[in-house]
């Protein structure tokens, strides 16, 4: 067993049975206390015991992370159970805590480090409800005066804001404006001079009810300069990449908020009789229940190659962050949508066994808004299109171990991407945060990876959807080499937007292939009936008209979805047993 394999069991062994009744942090309480507004109090006694906010803390400094992906896993068991005990009570202090990793001093390194361990939490107060998700244009000042920076403006819709030890916040330190105009300060609420802070009403809301959403008003509070995260006027550099690990992260948890779905979806049509059989024999709900699983397999194998590409791929983050919060966000609210059309008036229920499905339906809404809209992922994929275009699409690099050749792009990371992108158990590079480049200057291995795919012996049923993807990457190419800058903007036309869309679908294929190509031979992910699957549903999500999984898999992906039940098994792509 691995490290993250003991600490995935342990966390689950404590959580317990999710369907006990009189689990404290099982679904019933989990569904009551939904329905007060709140989160489970012992699934928060649950999670304080096990030290979940040393997932958050790198092993340098005390905590447990070293992996983007082992984090991502982890937290898969919390979203399981609970998304909003997930982002309230866990992630939402990573929000904060990547800003103080990436660009703080030693001592707020050491700091920020302490207060997580002793299982405070840091806010990260960067959104105004007047600017949305362009969190460039905050209006929330910081300005000199003296020794000290003084607070002024409003902070909304912030989580944890009025339980947090700690906020970082993003302020304007420059009223003229321009890229360099913004600063981020990681302030001990204790050093907020009360008399100049007022805490605003708790903001309600429809899902994730039980995350505290709250706001700041604050009128001339004088704050340390030393409290500024890097130097003044790189708030969003700082937030360009941190946010790289915590566009992928976030995401990459909510999976498990489809494998809840699904898992609810076939408890209860197995348990329903209709026309003298089970719900789950009718063929619309078989064909759903095959579309589902596929999806989160794709949605898995993305988030997890992608967390890994921090590691191993670190200049191109800055492009996979933005896709994967894009797609997955997408396909996970699509997957759902479609479960509750089985589920029928069941879908409806706040009672009974099955009340934690319209839970997920409400919850799993945030994930299309939450931390960065869809449209702003697109926005930021946008304008390095035609860099990928011209350096990497357009001049695929040597395949590995081949070495330099003609047509090979620009310097090393531009041909295929290793095997260690794929490789859940393979070892990986340090993390990096401050490394993190801003833009990809025109690398992306995990797109041209399928070029290599190619050229291996593929299973008749699969080489032309492979090559179909590869084609797909091809006309990218020549459609992006020539946009103007003018198409680049936020602004863009639909039609450009849309190729932005196409590429992540691209990327999502790559992540599949390459989890295939490099699975154990005796596992189901090396078996090529889900790829088959994967690659029919992503072409639907390119062409903007759903296709289902072939008919003829369709029986192989129910029974294996129907013997991970059996075996209370994840749905997704590790299949890790859970309680």
């Amino acid at each position: 067993m691995t490290g993250i394999d003991t600490r995935v069991d342990e966390l689950e062994a404590r959580l317990g049975d999710p369907w006990d009744p009189d689990n404290p942090a099982g679904f019933a309480a989990i569904v009551a206390a939904d329905e007060r507004e709140e989160t489970p109090s012992g699934g928060r006694a649950v999670l304080d015991d096990y030290g979940i906010l040393a997932e958050f803390v790198p092993r340098g400094l005390g905590g447990r992370l070293e992996r983007v992906d082992h984090l991502v896993e982890l937290m898969r068991s919390v979203y399981r159970r609970d998304p909003s005990l997930g982002l309230g009570h866990c992630s939402s202090s990573l929000l904060g805590a990547v800003n103080v990793w990436t660009a703080g001093s030693e001592e707020q390194r050491q700091d920020a480090a302490k207060l997580l361990l002793a299982g405070g939490k840091i806010s990260c107060a960067f959104h105004e409800l007047a600017h949305g998700n362009d969190i460039g244009s905050v209006e929330f000042s910081a300005t000199p005066a003296g020794n000290a920076l003084m607070l002024n403006g409003r902070k909304e819709s912030i989580t944890n804001l009025d339980r947090a030890d700690a906020v970082v916040f993003l302020a304007r330190t420059d009223p003229a404006g321009g890229p360099r105009s913004t600063s981020q300060l990681f302030v001990p609420v204790t050093g907020i001079d009360p008399a100049r802070a007022r805490f605003l009403p708790r903001f309600r809301s429809v899902g994730m009810r039980g995350v505290r959403l709250g706001g700041i008003e604050v009128d001339g509070a004088p704050v340390d300069r030393d409290a500024l995260l890097g130097p003044t006027g790189t708030g969003m550099e700082t937030v360009a990449r941190a946010f790289q690990l915590t566009r992928m992260a976030l995401p990459g948890m909510s999976t498990a908020m489809l494998d809840t779905a699904l898992r609810v979806t076939l408890r209860h049509v197995r348990g329903r009789r209709l026309y003298g059989r089970t719900a789950a024999d009718i063929p619309m709900v078989r064909t759903t229940l095959a579309n589902a699983f596929t999806d989160l397999l794709v949605c898995e194998a993305f988030s997890n190659v992608a967390a890994r590409s921090l590691h191993v791929l670190p200049a191109s983050g800055s492009v996979y962050a933005p896709a994967v919060k894009y797609l997955l966000a997408g396909v996970l609210l699509d997957a759902v949508e479609q479960l509750s059309l089985v589920m029928g008036s069941e879908f409806y229920r706040r009672d009974g066994e099955h009340a934690v499905f319209q839970k997920t339906v409400r919850d799993i809404k945030p994930v299309a808004f939450g931390h960065i809209a869809r449209a702003a992922c697109l926005s930021a994929v946008l304008p390095q299109l035609p860099v990928l275009a011209r350096r990497a699409w357009g001049k695929p690099g040597p395949r590995p171990g081949t070495g330099p050749g003609p047509g090979s792009g620009p310097g090393p990371g531009s041909g295929p991407a290793p095997a260690e992108l794929f490789v859940a158990d393979h070892a990986v590079p340090p993390l990096d945060l401050p490394g993190l480049s801003l833009v990809s200057g025109g690398q992306d291995g995990l797109a041209l990876s399928l070029g290599a795919a190619l050229d291996d012996e593929l299973p008749g049923p699969l080489r032309p959807l492979v090559e179909a993807q590869a084609d797909q990457l091809a006309s990218l190419a020549e459609a992006c080499a020539g946009l103007k800058p003018r198409d680049l903007s936020i602004a863009a036309p639909v039609a450009v937007r849309d190729l932005a869309a196409r590429y992540t679908t691209v990327l999502a294929a790559a992540a599949c292939v390459g989890v295939w190509r490099h699975a154990p031979a005796d596992g189901f992910l090396a078996r090529p009936e889900w790829l088959v699957a994967a690659l029919t549903r992503l072409a639907g999500v390119a062409a903007g008209s759903p296709r289902d999984v072939p008919y003829e898999l369709e029986g192989g992906l129910v029974d294996e979805l129907l013997d991970r039940e059996r075996r209370t098994v994840g749905f997704g792509v590790s299949g890790r047993r859970y309680r």
